[in-house]
């Protein structure tokens, strides 16, 4: 597990092989752009940030898929800890069309060709 502030799409391509052959795991805090890959869990990665001062609330699961860059599905918005009731967020899916912006905003300044 790791915090970038830049990745290319071939780092993430190792990274993938090594987890899950196709994707990689990410949390994205959208108020400091903080962005963490390469753990197991989303939940790993939420905590990583929480010790380092994120907020829970800033915190959003998600997918890459390196071989989908420059697509419409390279980014998927799903992750158990997307769950939050409190923020009318009731799925696994980051429902809030102005946090999935912010969200594909971060990864297309963080994420390289």
């Amino acid at each position: 597990m790791k915090q970038v502030n830049s990745i290319s799409v071939k780092e993430l391509s190792v990274m993938a092989e090594k987890m899950y052959g196709n994707l990689v795991k990410a949390v994205v805090d959208v108020n400091s752009k903080a962005f963490v890959v390469d753990a197991e869990l989303h939940v790993d990665e939420e905590q990583y940030l929480l010790e380092r001062g994120s907020k829970q609330q800033d915190l959003w699961g998600i997918n890459l898929y390196p071989s989908k860059f420059g697509q419409g599905d390279f980014i998927e918005f799903d992750s158990m800890i997307n769950i939050r009731p409190r923020q009318q967020n009731m799925s696994r899916d980051v429902e809030d069309e102005s946090i999935r912006k912010k969200i594909t905003n971060i990864v297309n300044e963080i994420v390289t060709a």
